[in-house]
């Protein structure tokens, strides 16, 4: 089924005032869920909107609430998320940053007590179009095992790093493990197999079932010990900017929520001149293109993706489109 962008938006936007949400915050809610599902990126757009209702249903998400000042000191400030919709927190913190860098050049800013905050790579798209190279990552429950071992205790901990460029900016959007669990849910729902190995089913052999993997919670690391190293680091480095929960706490509550995130942002325009920093990217990602011409980089499949459905509108599977329709 062919849905448009305005479909999306006024859909979604409607569930969530039914839900509680007061308007200006379902309106910023719905746009995300909107955007993340036209850029092509349905495992944390469409495919989790049902889930975050739910979420919303159990009292996991608070709507209508805003985040908190704990601490500030000069270019760092940390920020108690009150159990609000993550989204809405992490644009909030994902501006402040801004604003800090904008005063003195960087701004970073810790947030805890929040929920999942869908695709990490909103927040560096939303900072790179206004200029600003962009640095986040968050927590998770448990959901990866560290390398060489086979019980959940490492969350796969998504981290984003986006740099400004005029015709869509450079922007690494990639949880720890090989796929998200996000990417697995969607392969599961689409009946469709992973292109690469993505872990050991409950059998220990390696598999590109998602069905299995989200059975066994065996993924593989993305750069196997290298991220499972990354995977660590990052949560602990969440909990203790934000003054937060780490994965082992996360893991001990009912469901996932209460997670540690960070927002980083640089004004790289004190440092480099922006006619100097675009001749830097495009001559970089023609080096790496050269002869190539299939490559691509980071972010320039959602932007590709991007202009083709807000054109033709978005494929959404009958039965998807469906159940969104009964929340």
């Amino acid at each position: 089924m062919i849905i448009r962008f305005r479909t999306l938006l006024d859909t979604f936007k409607t569930i969530l005032i039914q839900n509680g949400f007061p308007g200006s915050q379902a309106s910023e809610l719905s746009r995300v869920f909107a955007e993340t599902t036209m850029d092509g990126v349905f495992s944390h757009g469409i495919n989790r909107f049902p889930r975050f209702i739910e979420d919303v249903k159990k009292g996991t998400v608070y709507p209508g609430t805003t985040p908190a000042l704990i601490h500030n000191h000069h270019a760092l400030e940390q920020w108690d998320g009150q159990q609000g919709a993550g989204i809405s927190n992490a644009l909030f913190c994902t501006d402040r940053s801004m604003e800090l860098a904008t005063l003195q050049g960087i701004g970073a800013v810790g947030l805890r007590n929040t929920n999942h905050w869908m695709r990490g790579g909103s927040y560096g798209w939303r900072a790179a179009e206004k200029g600003f190279l962009f640095l986040g990552w968050t927590n998770t429950m448990p959901n990866m095992p560290p390398w060489g071992a086979s019980s959940p205790r490492l969350g796969n901990n998504p981290f984003i790093l986006a740099i400004p460029k005029r015709r869509g900016p450079v922007v690494l959007d990639m949880a720890m493990s090989q796929y998200s669990y996000g990417k697995l849910e969607w392969h599961k729902r689409s009946g469709t197999e992973l292109p690469e190995y993505g872990g050991y089913n409950l059998q220990n052999r390696l598999t590109k079932d998602p069905g299995e993997l989200l059975e066994s919670k065996h993924l593989l690391p993305a750069g196997l010990w290298k991220g499972s190293a990354l995977a660590l680091v990052l949560d602990l480095s969440a909990a203790i900017i934000s003054g937060g929960n780490t994965t082992q706490q996360i893991g001990e509550l009912s469901s996932e929520t209460s997670l540690s995130q960070v927002f980083i942002s640089i004004d790289t325009r004190r440092f480099m001149a922006e006619e100097q920093q675009e001749l830097l990217i495009k001559e970089t990602l023609e080096y790496i293109k050269a002869r190539q011409e299939q490559l691509r980089y980071p972010g320039q499949r959602a932007l590709e993706d991007r202009k083709k459905n807000m054109a033709q509108g978005v494929d959404i599977p009958d039965e998807l489109w469906k159940q969104i329709m009964a929340l």
